[in-house]
Protein backbone atom coordinates (compact mmCIF):
# COMPACT_ATOMS: atom_id res chain seq x y z
CA UNK A 1 0.00 0.00 0.00
CA UNK A 2 1.63 3.17 -0.88
CA UNK A 3 1.78 6.35 1.38
CA UNK A 4 -1.01 8.67 1.67
CA UNK A 5 -0.64 11.97 0.38
CA UNK A 6 0.38 14.17 2.70
CA UNK A 7 3.25 11.82 4.43
CA UNK A 8 6.46 13.19 4.75
CA UNK A 9 9.54 12.13 5.94
CA UNK A 10 12.16 14.16 7.13
CA UNK A 11 14.20 14.26 3.75
CA UNK A 12 10.69 15.31 2.24
CA UNK A 13 10.47 17.80 5.27
CA UNK A 14 14.19 19.33 4.58
CA UNK A 15 13.63 19.63 0.70
CA UNK A 16 9.99 21.40 1.67
CA UNK A 17 11.41 23.55 3.61
CA UNK A 18 14.29 24.29 1.24
CA UNK A 19 11.87 25.11 -1.61
CA UNK A 20 9.67 27.26 0.93
CA UNK A 21 6.78 25.43 1.12
CA UNK A 22 6.50 24.71 4.87
CA UNK A 23 8.15 26.92 7.24
CA UNK A 24 6.51 25.84 10.79
CA UNK A 25 6.47 22.56 12.28
CA UNK A 26 3.59 21.64 15.08
CA UNK A 27 5.00 19.31 17.61
CA UNK A 28 1.62 18.12 19.12
CA UNK A 29 0.45 15.40 22.06
CA UNK A 30 -3.22 14.95 23.43
CA UNK A 31 -4.11 16.02 26.57
CA UNK A 32 -6.45 13.62 28.79
CA UNK A 33 -9.64 15.44 26.76
CA UNK A 34 -8.20 14.52 23.80
CA UNK A 35 -7.43 18.08 22.72
CA UNK A 36 -3.78 18.49 20.92
CA UNK A 37 -1.50 20.66 23.34
CA UNK A 38 2.50 21.68 21.96
CA UNK A 39 4.50 24.24 20.07
CA UNK A 40 5.17 25.43 16.69
CA UNK A 41 8.31 25.09 15.92
CA UNK A 42 10.77 26.90 12.92
CA UNK A 43 10.79 24.08 10.20
CA UNK A 44 14.62 24.34 10.15
CA UNK A 45 15.27 24.64 14.58
CA UNK A 46 12.98 21.33 14.18
CA UNK A 47 14.70 19.17 11.51
CA UNK A 48 18.70 20.77 13.37
CA UNK A 49 17.46 19.90 17.18
CA UNK A 50 13.49 18.88 17.78
CA UNK A 51 13.25 15.88 15.21
CA UNK A 52 15.87 13.70 17.05
CA UNK A 53 16.44 15.58 20.43
CA UNK A 54 12.70 15.99 21.13
CA UNK A 55 11.39 18.85 23.12
CA UNK A 56 9.54 19.60 26.49
CA UNK A 57 6.52 20.80 28.16
CA UNK A 58 4.75 21.18 31.51
CA UNK A 59 3.44 18.43 32.84
CA UNK A 60 0.46 19.95 34.38
CA UNK A 61 -0.56 19.38 31.10
CA UNK A 62 -2.20 16.44 32.03
CA UNK A 63 -4.01 17.71 35.25
CA UNK A 64 -5.58 20.54 34.18
CA UNK A 65 -9.15 21.00 33.76
CA UNK A 66 -10.90 22.05 30.64
CA UNK A 67 -10.26 25.79 31.14
CA UNK A 68 -6.73 25.29 31.34
CA UNK A 69 -6.39 25.19 35.83
CA UNK A 70 -4.09 23.63 37.80
CA UNK A 71 -6.39 20.60 39.54
CA UNK A 72 -5.00 19.42 42.64
CA UNK A 73 -4.73 16.03 44.27
CA UNK A 74 -3.29 14.49 41.38
CA UNK A 75 0.11 12.29 42.50
CA UNK A 76 1.84 12.64 39.04
CA UNK A 77 2.21 16.62 38.81
CA UNK A 78 1.25 19.27 41.62
CA UNK A 79 2.32 22.60 43.39
CA UNK A 80 3.96 20.32 46.11
CA UNK A 81 6.37 19.10 43.21
CA UNK A 82 6.92 21.94 41.53
CA UNK A 83 5.00 21.28 37.75
CA UNK A 84 8.33 20.34 36.18
CA UNK A 85 8.58 18.95 32.61
CA UNK A 86 8.25 16.13 30.58
CA UNK A 87 10.10 14.74 27.62
CA UNK A 88 7.83 14.79 23.96
CA UNK A 89 9.12 12.86 21.50
CA UNK A 90 8.30 13.40 18.14
CA UNK A 91 7.17 9.63 16.17
CA UNK A 92 8.23 10.59 12.56
CA UNK A 93 6.15 8.20 11.57
CA UNK A 94 3.42 10.58 11.99
CA UNK A 95 4.78 13.65 10.32
CA UNK A 96 2.78 14.89 7.48
CA UNK A 97 1.53 18.00 6.35
CA UNK A 98 -0.75 20.15 8.00
CA UNK A 99 -2.30 20.79 4.53
CA UNK A 100 -4.82 23.37 5.83
CA UNK A 101 -2.35 25.58 7.88
CA UNK A 102 -0.29 28.00 5.07
CA UNK A 103 3.00 26.58 5.34
CA UNK A 104 3.21 24.03 7.97
CA UNK A 105 3.95 20.17 8.95
CA UNK A 106 2.60 18.51 12.05
CA UNK A 107 4.07 15.56 14.21
CA UNK A 108 2.36 14.03 17.36
CA UNK A 109 4.48 12.87 19.62
CA UNK A 110 4.71 10.58 22.41
CA UNK A 111 5.47 11.93 26.26
CA UNK A 112 8.51 10.73 28.31
CA UNK A 113 9.67 11.03 31.55
CA UNK A 114 12.30 13.94 31.80
CA UNK A 115 14.54 11.80 33.95
CA UNK A 116 14.01 8.36 32.75
CA UNK A 117 12.93 8.86 29.39
CA UNK A 118 10.44 5.90 30.23
CA UNK A 119 6.76 6.51 28.63
CA UNK A 120 4.56 8.44 30.74
CA UNK A 121 2.26 5.72 32.13
CA UNK A 122 -0.92 8.63 32.43
CA UNK A 123 -0.83 9.84 28.91
CA UNK A 124 -3.83 9.02 26.34
CA UNK A 125 -0.89 7.80 23.71
CA UNK A 126 0.99 5.53 26.22
CA UNK A 127 -1.72 3.99 27.38
CA UNK A 128 -3.20 2.72 24.05
CA UNK A 129 0.41 1.89 22.82
CA UNK A 130 0.75 -0.84 25.93
CA UNK A 131 -2.44 -2.00 24.54
CA UNK A 132 -1.02 -2.37 21.16
CA UNK A 133 2.26 -4.16 22.24
CA UNK A 134 -0.10 -6.35 24.01
CA UNK A 135 -1.52 -7.61 21.13
CA UNK A 136 1.51 -7.84 19.01
CA UNK A 137 3.16 -9.89 21.84
CA UNK A 138 0.30 -12.16 21.36
CA UNK A 139 1.05 -11.54 17.15
CA UNK A 140 -2.40 -10.03 16.60
CA UNK A 141 -2.53 -6.29 15.13
CA UNK A 142 -5.72 -4.41 15.45
CA UNK A 143 -6.85 -2.43 12.89
CA UNK A 144 -9.91 0.02 13.40
CA UNK A 145 -11.61 3.25 12.25
CA UNK A 146 -13.41 5.51 13.87
CA UNK A 147 -16.81 7.44 12.56
CA UNK A 148 -17.48 10.57 13.53
CA UNK A 149 -20.58 12.73 13.53
CA UNK A 150 -20.60 16.76 14.46
CA UNK A 151 -22.95 19.44 14.44
CA UNK A 152 -22.34 22.64 11.98
CA UNK A 153 -23.47 26.29 12.40
CA UNK A 154 -23.88 29.19 10.90
CA UNK A 155 -22.34 30.90 13.88
CA UNK A 156 -18.01 31.37 15.18
CA UNK A 157 -17.15 30.22 17.87
CA UNK A 158 -16.81 33.42 19.25
CA UNK A 159 -20.54 34.68 17.95
CA UNK A 160 -21.62 31.08 19.79
CA UNK A 161 -19.57 32.18 22.94
CA UNK A 162 -20.83 35.41 23.20
CA UNK A 163 -24.37 33.89 22.46
CA UNK A 164 -24.07 31.34 25.17
CA UNK A 165 -24.34 28.91 22.84
CA UNK A 166 -27.76 29.57 22.57
CA UNK A 167 -29.94 30.36 19.61
CA UNK A 168 -27.38 28.78 16.73
CA UNK A 169 -28.34 28.75 13.47
CA UNK A 170 -27.67 24.62 12.55
CA UNK A 171 -26.33 24.66 8.95
CA UNK A 172 -29.48 22.55 7.85
CA UNK A 173 -33.15 22.63 9.06
CA UNK A 174 -34.41 19.18 8.66
CA UNK A 175 -33.56 16.12 9.34
CA UNK A 176 -30.75 15.34 6.47
CA UNK A 177 -29.63 11.79 6.93
CA UNK A 178 -28.49 10.67 3.41
CA UNK A 179 -29.91 13.86 2.09
CA UNK A 180 -27.90 15.25 -1.20
CA UNK A 181 -29.39 18.70 -1.30
CA UNK A 182 -28.74 19.46 2.51
CA UNK A 183 -25.32 17.97 1.90
CA UNK A 184 -24.69 19.99 -0.80
CA UNK A 185 -25.00 23.25 1.08
CA UNK A 186 -22.72 22.15 3.62
CA UNK A 187 -20.11 21.29 1.10
CA UNK A 188 -18.20 24.71 1.42
CA UNK A 189 -16.92 22.99 5.10
CA UNK A 190 -17.46 18.94 4.60
CA UNK A 191 -15.70 19.46 1.10
CA UNK A 192 -13.11 21.28 2.38
CA UNK A 193 -12.28 19.24 5.15
CA UNK A 194 -12.05 15.88 2.71
CA UNK A 195 -9.41 17.69 0.23
CA UNK A 196 -7.89 18.94 3.56
CA UNK A 197 -7.72 15.31 5.16
CA UNK A 198 -6.41 13.88 2.11
CA UNK A 199 -3.44 16.12 1.58
CA UNK A 200 -2.94 15.45 5.20
CA UNK A 201 -2.27 11.74 5.03
CA UNK A 202 -5.70 11.23 6.24
CA UNK A 203 -7.34 9.06 3.89
CA UNK A 204 -11.19 9.66 3.60
CA UNK A 205 -13.82 7.90 2.75
CA UNK A 206 -16.82 9.95 2.44
CA UNK A 207 -19.50 12.61 4.46
CA UNK A 208 -22.79 12.45 4.83
CA UNK A 209 -25.44 13.70 6.54
CA UNK A 210 -27.07 12.56 9.74
CA UNK A 211 -30.14 11.94 11.86
CA UNK A 212 -29.93 15.47 13.03
CA UNK A 213 -30.37 19.00 12.16
CA UNK A 214 -27.02 20.28 10.69
CA UNK A 215 -25.46 16.89 11.25
CA UNK A 216 -22.98 15.20 9.55
CA UNK A 217 -20.95 12.50 9.62
CA UNK A 218 -17.16 11.62 8.15
CA UNK A 219 -15.64 8.23 7.70
CA UNK A 220 -11.79 7.92 7.28
CA UNK A 221 -10.20 5.06 6.19
CA UNK A 222 -9.29 2.34 8.82
CA UNK A 223 -5.86 1.03 9.54
CA UNK A 224 -3.79 0.00 12.56
CA UNK A 225 -5.33 1.45 15.24
CA UNK A 226 -2.66 3.72 16.85
CA UNK A 227 -2.42 5.43 13.52
CA UNK A 228 -6.23 5.50 13.33
CA UNK A 229 -6.35 7.68 17.01
CA UNK A 230 -3.72 9.77 15.62
CA UNK A 231 -5.73 10.17 12.29
CA UNK A 232 -8.95 10.93 14.63
CA UNK A 233 -7.39 13.58 16.50
CA UNK A 234 -5.95 15.32 13.19
CA UNK A 235 -9.59 14.44 11.85
CA UNK A 236 -10.95 17.10 15.08
CA UNK A 237 -8.07 19.75 14.70
CA UNK A 238 -8.29 20.12 11.00
CA UNK A 239 -12.29 20.18 11.10
CA UNK A 240 -12.75 23.11 13.89
CA UNK A 241 -10.28 25.57 12.56
CA UNK A 242 -11.66 24.79 9.17
CA UNK A 243 -14.70 25.91 9.89
CA UNK A 244 -13.30 28.95 11.97
CA UNK A 245 -11.99 30.18 9.48
CA UNK A 246 -15.24 30.29 7.31
CA UNK A 247 -17.01 31.71 10.48
CA UNK A 248 -19.04 28.86 10.94
CA UNK A 249 -18.36 26.13 13.99
CA UNK A 250 -18.80 22.30 14.68
CA UNK A 251 -19.44 20.68 18.09
CA UNK A 252 -18.54 16.92 18.74
CA UNK A 253 -20.76 17.12 21.49
CA UNK A 254 -22.22 13.76 22.60
CA UNK A 255 -25.62 15.47 23.29
CA UNK A 256 -26.12 19.09 21.94
CA UNK A 257 -29.81 19.69 22.42
CA UNK A 258 -32.14 17.37 24.10
CA UNK A 259 -34.70 17.25 21.27
CA UNK A 260 -31.92 16.25 18.69
CA UNK A 261 -30.04 13.07 18.11
CA UNK A 262 -26.91 12.60 19.62
CA UNK A 263 -23.32 12.59 18.22
CA UNK A 264 -21.74 9.13 17.89
CA UNK A 265 -17.96 8.11 17.11
CA UNK A 266 -18.75 4.36 16.53
CA UNK A 267 -15.63 2.12 16.17
CA UNK A 268 -15.07 -0.56 14.07
CA UNK A 269 -12.18 -3.02 15.22
CA UNK A 270 -10.73 -6.05 13.67
CA UNK A 271 -7.54 -8.05 14.52
CA UNK A 272 -5.37 -9.84 12.09
CA UNK A 273 -2.82 -12.36 12.28
CA UNK A 274 0.14 -12.92 9.60
CA UNK A 275 -2.01 -10.92 7.07
CA UNK A 276 -5.24 -12.54 7.42
CA UNK A 277 -8.63 -11.52 9.50
CA UNK A 278 -8.51 -13.45 12.90
CA UNK A 279 -12.32 -12.86 13.17
CA UNK A 280 -12.93 -15.21 9.85
CA UNK A 281 -13.18 -18.86 11.05
CA UNK A 282 -15.68 -22.32 11.30
CA UNK A 283 -18.43 -21.16 13.82
CA UNK A 284 -21.76 -20.12 12.20
CA UNK A 285 -23.37 -17.07 13.51
CA UNK A 286 -26.34 -16.66 11.29
CA UNK A 287 -24.65 -16.29 7.57
CA UNK A 288 -21.13 -15.76 9.12
CA UNK A 289 -18.27 -17.69 9.41
CA UNK A 290 -16.63 -16.52 12.72
CA UNK A 291 -13.57 -17.65 14.81
CA UNK A 292 -12.55 -18.38 18.43
CA UNK A 293 -10.51 -15.07 18.45
CA UNK A 294 -13.94 -13.20 17.33
CA UNK A 295 -16.56 -15.07 19.78
CA UNK A 296 -13.82 -14.36 22.89
CA UNK A 297 -13.39 -10.57 21.80
CA UNK A 298 -16.96 -9.91 21.93
CA UNK A 299 -17.29 -12.00 25.41
CA UNK A 300 -14.74 -9.34 26.67
CA UNK A 301 -16.16 -6.21 25.44
CA UNK A 302 -19.87 -7.30 26.66
CA UNK A 303 -18.09 -8.29 29.90
CA UNK A 304 -15.54 -5.27 30.47
CA UNK A 305 -16.98 -2.22 28.82
CA UNK A 306 -18.92 -1.51 31.52
CA UNK A 307 -15.92 -1.32 33.82
CA UNK A 308 -13.85 1.05 31.11
CA UNK A 309 -17.12 3.43 30.52
CA UNK A 310 -15.18 6.61 30.91
CA UNK A 311 -13.09 5.93 28.28
CA UNK A 312 -15.95 5.69 26.10
CA UNK A 313 -18.15 8.25 27.54
CA UNK A 314 -15.80 11.06 29.50
CA UNK A 315 -18.08 13.77 30.19
CA UNK A 316 -21.46 14.34 32.18
CA UNK A 317 -23.04 15.16 29.04
CA UNK A 318 -21.90 11.87 27.38
CA UNK A 319 -24.76 10.00 29.27
CA UNK A 320 -27.10 11.89 28.18
CA UNK A 321 -27.03 10.41 24.70
CA UNK A 322 -27.85 6.99 25.73
CA UNK A 323 -31.85 7.44 25.12
CA UNK A 324 -33.74 4.53 23.66
CA UNK A 325 -34.79 4.75 19.84
CA UNK A 326 -32.35 7.33 19.33
CA UNK A 327 -29.96 5.61 17.50
CA UNK A 328 -27.81 5.36 20.48
CA UNK A 329 -26.98 2.38 22.37
CA UNK A 330 -28.87 1.82 25.85
CA UNK A 331 -27.74 -2.07 26.38
CA UNK A 332 -24.58 -4.12 26.13
CA UNK A 333 -26.14 -6.94 23.26
CA UNK A 334 -24.61 -8.33 20.06
CA UNK A 335 -26.56 -8.46 17.37
CA UNK A 336 -25.90 -8.70 13.67
CA UNK A 337 -26.50 -5.76 11.39
CA UNK A 338 -28.54 -4.03 14.05
CA UNK A 339 -28.62 -0.61 15.01
CA UNK A 340 -29.79 -1.17 18.08
CA UNK A 341 -27.61 -3.00 19.92
CA UNK A 342 -24.31 -1.69 21.15
CA UNK A 343 -21.95 -4.10 19.66
CA UNK A 344 -23.05 -4.56 15.93
CA UNK A 345 -21.26 -7.26 13.39
CA UNK A 346 -20.73 -6.16 10.15
CA UNK A 347 -18.87 -7.33 7.08
CA UNK A 348 -17.71 -10.74 6.13
CA UNK A 349 -14.86 -12.29 4.92
CA UNK A 350 -11.77 -10.29 5.00
CA UNK A 351 -14.28 -7.75 6.22
CA UNK A 352 -15.71 -9.23 9.18
CA UNK A 353 -15.16 -6.57 12.19
CA UNK A 354 -17.10 -5.75 15.14
CA UNK A 355 -18.66 -1.86 15.77
CA UNK A 356 -18.88 -0.85 19.32
CA UNK A 357 -21.62 1.74 18.83
CA UNK A 358 -21.33 2.95 23.07
CA UNK A 359 -18.47 5.79 22.30
CA UNK A 360 -19.74 9.20 21.73
CA UNK A 361 -17.89 12.22 19.59
CA UNK A 362 -16.30 13.67 22.77
CA UNK A 363 -14.17 10.64 23.22
CA UNK A 364 -10.61 10.58 23.76
CA UNK A 365 -10.30 8.22 20.34
CA UNK A 366 -6.36 7.30 22.53
CA UNK A 367 -8.35 6.56 25.67
CA UNK A 368 -11.52 4.83 23.22
CA UNK A 369 -9.46 2.33 21.26
CA UNK A 370 -7.46 1.28 24.27
CA UNK A 371 -10.63 0.19 25.94
CA UNK A 372 -12.21 -1.92 23.19
CA UNK A 373 -8.21 -3.06 22.42
CA UNK A 374 -7.75 -4.09 26.18
CA UNK A 375 -11.50 -5.46 26.80
CA UNK A 376 -10.69 -7.58 23.71
CA UNK A 377 -7.58 -8.79 24.32
CA UNK A 378 -8.98 -9.22 28.09
CA UNK A 379 -11.91 -11.66 26.52
CA UNK A 380 -8.85 -13.74 24.60
CA UNK A 381 -6.90 -14.63 27.55
CA UNK A 382 -9.52 -15.65 29.38
CA UNK A 383 -11.78 -17.68 26.82
CA UNK A 384 -14.85 -15.63 27.72
CA UNK A 385 -17.74 -16.79 25.86
CA UNK A 386 -20.10 -14.27 24.96
CA UNK A 387 -24.25 -14.50 25.33
CA UNK A 388 -26.26 -15.55 22.29
CA UNK A 389 -26.81 -13.26 19.38
CA UNK A 390 -29.54 -10.92 20.22
CA UNK A 391 -32.17 -10.66 17.64
CA UNK A 392 -34.70 -8.05 17.45
CA UNK A 393 -35.04 -3.90 19.17
CA UNK A 394 -33.06 -3.79 21.81
CA UNK A 395 -34.59 -1.45 23.02
CA UNK A 396 -37.56 -3.23 23.56
CA UNK A 397 -36.03 -5.47 26.28
CA UNK A 398 -34.75 -5.42 29.52
CA UNK A 399 -32.98 -8.69 29.78
CA UNK A 400 -29.72 -6.87 28.40
CA UNK A 401 -27.32 -5.30 31.21
CA UNK A 402 -28.20 -1.41 30.38
CA UNK A 403 -24.95 0.92 30.43
CA UNK A 404 -23.74 2.94 33.37
CA UNK A 405 -26.16 5.52 33.38
CA UNK A 406 -23.75 8.34 34.62
CA UNK A 407 -20.48 9.67 34.79
CA UNK A 408 -20.79 8.93 38.40
CA UNK A 409 -21.52 5.51 38.21
CA UNK A 410 -18.85 4.40 35.58
CA UNK A 411 -16.30 6.47 37.67
CA UNK A 412 -17.25 4.58 40.88
CA UNK A 413 -16.94 0.86 38.75
CA UNK A 414 -13.88 2.09 36.99
CA UNK A 415 -12.16 2.98 40.04
CA UNK A 416 -13.23 -0.51 41.25
CA UNK A 417 -12.26 -2.20 38.78
CA UNK A 418 -9.00 -4.82 39.84
CA UNK A 419 -9.38 -5.44 35.83
CA UNK A 420 -8.85 -1.79 34.99
CA UNK A 421 -5.90 -1.66 37.83
CA UNK A 422 -3.97 -4.66 36.43
CA UNK A 423 -4.47 -3.57 32.52
CA UNK A 424 -3.75 -0.19 32.82
CA UNK A 425 -1.69 0.44 36.07
CA UNK A 426 -2.69 1.91 39.41
CA UNK A 427 -1.37 4.97 38.84
CA UNK A 428 -3.30 5.50 35.59
CA UNK A 429 -6.72 4.45 36.81
CA UNK A 430 -6.09 6.33 40.26
CA UNK A 431 -5.11 9.38 37.78
CA UNK A 432 -7.97 9.32 35.28
CA UNK A 433 -11.01 8.38 38.37
CA UNK A 434 -9.88 11.98 40.06
CA UNK A 435 -9.62 13.49 36.37
CA UNK A 436 -13.41 12.47 35.41
CA UNK A 437 -14.37 13.12 39.46
CA UNK A 438 -13.44 16.29 38.88
CA UNK A 439 -15.20 17.10 35.70
CA UNK A 440 -18.43 15.73 37.81
CA UNK A 441 -17.54 18.15 40.45
CA UNK A 442 -17.79 20.92 37.94
CA UNK A 443 -21.50 20.13 36.97
CA UNK A 444 -22.39 19.24 40.34
CA UNK A 445 -22.01 22.79 41.79
CA UNK A 446 -23.30 24.46 38.14
CA UNK A 447 -26.51 26.20 38.26
CA UNK A 448 -28.08 25.42 35.22
CA UNK A 449 -30.88 27.14 32.61
CA UNK A 450 -33.20 24.71 33.03
CA UNK A 451 -32.91 25.16 37.19
CA UNK A 452 -33.62 28.91 36.69
CA UNK A 453 -36.51 27.66 34.40
CA UNK A 454 -38.20 25.25 36.71
CA UNK A 455 -37.98 26.47 39.98
CA UNK A 456 -37.61 30.65 39.85
CA UNK A 457 -40.82 31.37 39.97
CA UNK A 458 -43.05 27.92 40.40
CA UNK A 459 -40.94 26.89 43.93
Amino acid sequence: MSSPIGKLTLDDLRESVGRGEIDTVLVIFTDLYGRFLGKRFDAGFFLDQVATGGTHACNYLLTVDMEMEPVPGYRFANWEKGYGDFHLVPDLDTLRRASWLDRTALVVSDVQSQQTHAPVSVAPRSILNRQVERAEQLGLIAMGASELEYYIFRNSYRDAMDKGHRDLTPAGWYLEDYHVLQGTREEDLNGAIRRHLRDSAVPVESTKGEWGVGQHEINIRYCEVLEMADRHAVLKQCLKEVADRLGASVTFMAKFAEQQAGSSCHVHMSLWRDGINAFVGDTAVGELQVSDTFRHVVGGWLARLPELMVFLAPTVNSYKRFQSGSWAPTRLAWSVDNRTAGVRVVGSGSSLRLECRVPGADCNPYLAHAALLAAGLDGIANKTEPPEVFVGDVYGTSDVPHVPRSLQEAVERFETSDFAKTTFGTEAVEHYAHFFRIEQQAYDRCVTDWERHRYFERI
